[in-house]
């Protein structure tokens, strides 16, 4: 219990906030622009996790080529940072041959520009300044093979204060303090000031329950997390089919659930066709706008849409998109980035490509 302090008391008090939607809802009035980046052919993209745009309208792509050379982890270190500019044109490569990059799993820019990667294999969080020289490095990369202890242990290590395993994703406050999602196998948030010195962690591993509404403040793998101007704090708890809120210590606030109508018989892009469907879909990213009001856009792998939520109050104002293989659908969309309401891009994994969504008539 010792990890859930400031958690248990305040969730026997707050309710559940289900997305109030009706009957239906609307969808987004996006269209995918065709090939919005421009590089050579000897520079196809490979599994693109996460995607995001700075100040300047530059698009950072993170893209795993499976081409480094081979080592320890995942049997390759396979990570890309690639630099395009607003009209999409490639720059440059960022990071190439930075030792606690292996297999990355997210990209953020925070407000002064600076990059921030986060590796869920080597378990570390590198902040790169514009310029692409490493800042600060969060966590510890293991020593190749001797130090397996991410290596899905049952039961799972303790977690460590500044140490990760299986880290996702990164975010800040007004203040600077940095947030890491801590997320295949601690399962939890860590906190740490605007120098990297470790504040505290919330959270633990467990389930949602079967309707996904019980043990707020336990996650399976809170894979994309960010933070509104009101200071409340967002985690899209993946394996249980919600993003929880929080206050900026931890203390549980309520659920967000994607639960729009869908077509439960349709056929998902990748698996067997499942024997039931719940109500709620798997949120698996989280994007915050810089807009006045903000809104969060986040994304499911089934039935792989896209959805703009209003904030706080968690209501789905919009969907857009299906799981598919063709210019419009999504193949997994593993991260975001939303410099505004009428221009998304989509690290779209399993398509191998970064979709570009406007709003129709605003090219």
């Amino acid at each position: 219990m010792k990890r859930l302090t400031g958690i248990a008391l305040l969730a026997l008090l707050a309710a559940p906030a289900f997305a109030q939607v009706g009957p239906s809802v609307p969808t987004l009035p996006y269209e995918s622009v065709p090939n919005p980046l421009k590089y050579s052919t000897d520079q196809n993209l490979g599994e693109v996790l996460s995607v995001a745009v700075n100040s300047r309208g530059h698009i950072i792509v993170l893209n795993h080529p499976g081409t480094a050379t081979a080592g320890p982890v995942y049997g390759n270190a396979t990570t890309q940072i690639l630099e395009f500019d607003a009209d999409g044109k490639y720059l440059r490569e960022i990071g190439r041959g930075v030792y606690g990059l292996a297999y990355a799993h997210s990209i953020r820019f925070d407000k002064y520009d600076n990059l921030w990667v986060v590796d869920k294999a080597a378990m570390s969080v590198i902040k790169f300044d514009p310029a692409g020289y490493v800042l600060m490095n969060l966590g510890r990369r293991d020593e190749g093979p001797d130090q397996p202890r991410y290596r899905h242990a049952d039961p799972p290590p303790t977690p460590v204060d500044g140490y990760f395993n299986g880290s996702t994703d990164v975010a800040w406050d007004k203040d600077d303090n940095i947030y890491v999602g801590d997320g295949y196998f601690n399962s939890r948030i860590a906190k740490f000031d605007k120098h990297g010195n470790w504040i505290k962690q919330w959270g633990a591993p467990g389930t949602g329950g079967e309707h996904a509404s019980e043990n707020p403040g336990h996650f399976r793998n809170p894979h994309n997390i960010g933070v509104d101007r009101d200071g409340n704090f967002y985690a899209a708890d993946r394996g249980n089919r919600r993003i929880q809120v929080f206050d900026l210590d931890g203390n549980f606030k309520k659920f967000i659930f994607l639960n729009a109508p869908y077509d439960k018989m349709r056929h998902p892009v990748l698996g067997d066709m499942p024997v039931t469907r719940p109500d709620e879909t798997s949120p698996w990213t989280i994007c915050i706008t810089n807009t006045t009001p903000q809104y969060l856009y986040t994304t499911d792998n089934e039935p792989g849409r896209l959805y703009k939520i209003q904030l706080p109050e968690g209501k789905i104002l919009g969907a857009w998109g299906e799981s598919g293989h063709e210019l419009g659908e999504l193949n997994w969309a593993h991260g975001i980035a939303c410099p505004s309401e009428d221009l998304i891009y989509i690290a779209d994994m399993n398509n191998w490509r970064v979709q570009k969504l406007v709003t129709k008539g605003k090219k």
